[in-house]
């Protein structure tokens, strides 16, 4: 599957980084062509001369090479790729990947890429932790760019906790199973909704919800990585991602969702409505602000238009259409009643009772039932690996 494949490393100042001539080995067994890029600091870890060795191609740190005063062009490294691993990524390079920062030749080579992107950051339990590293991971993800998450194990420092970058082993079966996947759904149009939405009172309130649209972002991601045309349906979020493939629509309301899913439902051969759209909207909302007086206030509410529901009852006998359940109690029993009801082909059940899985998180746990009642339960993982896990499940069943 990687044979004659272009990988393109970026390795950084990382202790990690010693388990990169393994991977390279690796890839090189596979008949892949490997070309690398380190930061000047990755060099403190392990050493050019190694790596070109096992590569078989000459390794660029800087944009001039003073040795043999060849000019190491980050255009042509970003061009020449059919994929780049950026691994080990520290904290430091995630935050410039992050912002644009452009200080040395991977950076300026990260910017100038045209092929897919992975990154497989390494360092220290708190420093993986801290809001600021995964609000990088993030927003490396809405550009799409794929997370090869760090595991859990024995850190550098003597700790133990989350850090530890992916073996080199299950890096290539990652890009073997990228690589595989990649032409899955090329041409196919998938309809994804995402986000909350906002149902105003005032000009000043509104009623909502926590959905951050992580796991529709993911999902938009991950489908139109595999070639699919993707148009993403977004509520109000703090980060979209990025890609050639995705056609974002915005919207605000419930109303406002609901004309974009049927716009765009007629010609999709796949619908994943993972958007958390409001139940019940303000039947009367204020043109002017509401000013305080009374001790209490009451609001009247009406049933929002139920979108799933409507979507389910057009569906075509060959359009796949997938539905989420957020629970709280009877979860099993109730994501059933709602797959019968709306006409679905499956259903992805979140749980708000597990430690890290729901709203804003970074991870989810996932159960997927099936049309026939089967349930299939995954393990907690980052919602970028949740978004593989329901389109391996989804493309099964798309024509």
């Amino acid at each position: 599957m990687l044979s004659g494949k272009k990988v393109l490393i970026g390795i950084t100042g990382s202790i990690a980084a010693y388990k990169i001539p393994f991977l390279v080995r690796l890839l090189i067994r596979e008949n892949a062509e490997v070309r690398i890029v380190m930061s000047q600091s990755a060099c403190d870890f392990v050493t050019p001369l190694t790596l070109s060795a096992l590569s078989q191609n000459p390794v660029s740190i800087k944009p001039f090479n003073e040795s043999d005063g060849k000019w190491h062009s980050h255009i042509e490294l970003g061009s020449w790729a059919d994929v780049f691993v950026i691994a080990p990524l520290s904290a430091n390079t995630l935050a410039k990947m992050s912002t644009g920062i452009t200080d040395n030749l991977l950076m300026a080579t990260y910017l100038a890429a045209r092929c897919p992107i992975f990154f497989a950051p390494a360092m220290d339990v708190d420093m993986f932790e801290h809001p600021s590293t995964q609000s990088n991971i993030q927003r490396l993800q809405s550009y799409g760019n794929i997370l090869i998450a760090p595991t859990e194990g024995e850190l550098a420092s003597g700790l133990l906790g989350y850090g530890r970058m992916e073996e080199p082993e299950n890096i290539v079966s990652i890009l073997k199973a990228f690589f595989s996947k990649a032409l899955a759904l090329k041409g196919k149009k998938i309809l994804i909704s995402s986000g909350p939405t906002i149902e105003p009172i005032d000009p000043v309130r509104f009623i909502s919800n926590y959905s951050s649209g992580l796991m529709g972002n993911a999902l938009a991601i991950e489908a139109a990585s595999r070639g699919a045309d993707v148009t993403l349906v977004s509520g109000p979020v703090s980060s979209l991602p990025v890609h050639p493939n995705i056609r974002l629509v915005k919207v605000t309301t419930a109303a406002e969702m609901h004309s974009a899913c049927l716009e765009n439902f007629t010609d999709a051969e796949m619908c994943i409505m993972a958007a958390a759209v409001a139940d019940y909207v303000p039947i009367d909302p204020q043109n002017q602000k509401i000013h305080k007086s009374e001790d209490k206030l009451m609001l009247q509410l009406k049933k929002s238009v139920d979108i799933l529901a409507e979507l389910g009852a057009k569906k075509r006998k060959k359009q796949v259409l997938i539905g989420f359940a957020l629970e709280t109690n009877n979860e099993i029993e109730s994501a059933k009643q709602k797959l019968e009801k709306k006409n679905l082909d499956f259903i992805v059940l979140n749980s708000l009772q597990t430690p890290g899985a729901g709203f804003s998180t970074p991870t989810n746990q996932v159960s997927i039932i099936s049309r026939n009642g089967e349930v299939f339960p995954y393990k907690l993982k980052p919602k970028s690996e949740v978004a593989v896990d329901i389109l391996d499940f989804a493309t099964n069943l798309i024509d």
